[in-house]
């Protein structure tokens, strides 16, 4: 059935926007120093002609989503080659409908093909992932719901209901038994909190390289007037969680991290943790032995530690191991692994209860993972990838919606904050956190509410006009 509030998309226009950090980001075994986010102005119209753009921007983020020997030359390359073929299919793609349609759609007609052919004439060469994929397609689908919502003159997020949308959840979910009844006459907005809050509280990322206390200072240090040492940044940030990333094939250094991290957390007064593994973990006994020997040794320490993010690989049907002796001692959530709602369904009967939404996996795919995730009674996270710019817009706003554990993991001030200068002119609270939280009330308008008319940001000529 269709309706006059649907869309189709008539033409996009993509944008390269590289961006340094002013200190090393550690991933798994490779570290990030710049990332180039992609930026997309995407062109839709109605029925009756009436047309409007939105914008969407994601970082492609290599390390993170593509986790290789290959180089990072050749990765980044591959990634936006892809991007540029998505922009491409998505100005000549034909459906209309609401977003979340449309957005499904592409994904199953669309990106599932192509990303095989791109894989097959790529040759002997290593396969991009999936997850790389949906990261390329993001940007596109969050353009979009924005566009979706400037053309109507209304936040996005009152459309996801069946005032706008022609097909309910059960039309693209599958309840745990296989049945759809669950999610007859559902949409996303029954799943969402009733009213968005107007601050969150803020998780800050301890990196690998990250520094904790003076005794590490060498003098490379960047004198730029941010914080460098963990305890300065809990002061000037007055940060109540902090998210410790590891490394997941050193448990004595791991169990180090985690308690030096807590007692400088103690002393800052700031109560909650997380751990991230890095995905690096091959067998429960590894974390299961690091809580354990947290709980007998430094009990304190042990109950600040809210969940456990994703100790082991991306790859969850190659990887099908048996968490619940892990989620038996902390909540655990899946992030990496959770790339559509089938694989949050397969976390859950291996043992996960919970997953971390991120935007970079499209505005779609990340509701649908939602509503999937509620009606089964697991709970919600939304994680960084370390967005700077708009990408920050909507990343925050779907934790604002989702109703999440605690907050919104937000990094990007942390290592670059210097690239959101002209976006938090017009959005402070969005780019600096005070109190230990990010404060979102400027967000107001149609679609996202990025304001972008506000935003005195110089873009360089687009790389290319599809459509």
């Amino acid at each position: 059935m269709s309706r006059t509030t649907d869309v189709s998309v008539k033409g996009a226009a993509l944008y390269y926007l590289p961006v340094e950090t002013r200190v090393p980001l550690k991933f798994g075994p490779e570290t990030l120093l710049s990332v180039t986010c992609a930026r997309v102005e995407l062109t839709v119209a109605d029925g009756s002609g009436r047309t409007a753009t939105g914008w969407g921007e994601t970082p492609l983020s290599v390390q993170w989503v593509w986790p290789s020997a290959l180089s990072y030359g050749e990765r980044h390359a591959a990634l936006k080659e892809f991007t540029e073929l998505l922009a491409e299919r998505w100005a000549e793609y034909p459906g209309s409908g609401h977003p979340m349609e449309l957005g499904r759609d592409f994904q199953q007609e669309v990106l599932v093909p192509e990303l095989q052919s791109f894989n097959e004439a790529r040759g002997d060469s290593e396969a991009m992932p999936w997850l790389a994929a949906l990261v390329c397609c993001s940007l596109f689908d969050l353009a979009l719901h924005d566009a979706y919502g400037v053309l109507h003159e209304i936040d996005v997020y009152k459309t996801y209901n069946g005032d706008f949308m022609s097909r309910d959840l059960s039309d693209f979910l599958v309840d745990a038994d296989g049945s759809k009844a669950v999610f007859e006459g559902k949409y996303p907005a029954d799943y969402l909190v009733a009213e968005r809050p107007s601050s969150l509280p803020a998780w800050h990322l301890v990196g690998g390289k990250d520094l904790l206390d003076a005794a590490e200072l060498d003098g490379s240090e960047p004198d730029d007037g941010y914080p460098v040492l963990l305890a300065d940044w809990i002061e000037r940030d007055g940060l109540s969680c902090l998210k410790v990333k590891l490394r997941g094939d050193d448990a004595a250094w791991d169990y180090d991290r985690l308690v030096s991290v807590g007692r400088l957390a103690l002393a800052g007064s700031c109560p909650w943790l997380t751990t991230d593994f890095n995905c690096t973990v091959e067998e429960p006994r590894y974390v299961n032995e690091i809580l354990d020997r947290l709980a007998a040794e430094q009990a304190e320490i042990f109950d600040m530690i809210l969940y456990v993010e994703q100790p082991f690989p991306y790859d969850l049907e190659k990887y099908s191991i048996d968490v619940r002796s892990v989620s038996e001692r902390k909540p655990l959530f899946m992030d990496e692994s959770a790339h559509d709602w089938e694989l949050v369904a397969r976390g859950r009967e291996l043992g996960w209860t919970g997953v971390a939404l991120k935007t970079c996996k499209t505005q779609t795919g990340a509701l649908l993972s939602l509503c999937w995730a509620k009606q089964h009674g697991m709970d919600l996270m939304v994680q960084d990838l370390t967005n700077p710019m708009l990408a920050q817009v909507p990343h925050v706003l779907l934790a604002a919606h989702a109703g999440t554990i605690m907050g919104v993991e937000t990094n990007a001030m942390q290592f670059y904050p210097e690239a959101s200068l002209a976006e938090a002119a017009v959005h402070p609270g969005l780019y600096t956190r005070r109190g230990g939280e990010v404060e979102l009330s400027t967000l107001e308008g149609p679609g996202f509410g990025y304001g972008v008319e506000r935003i005195a940001r110089e873009l360089p000529e687009p790389m290319a006009r599809y459509g």
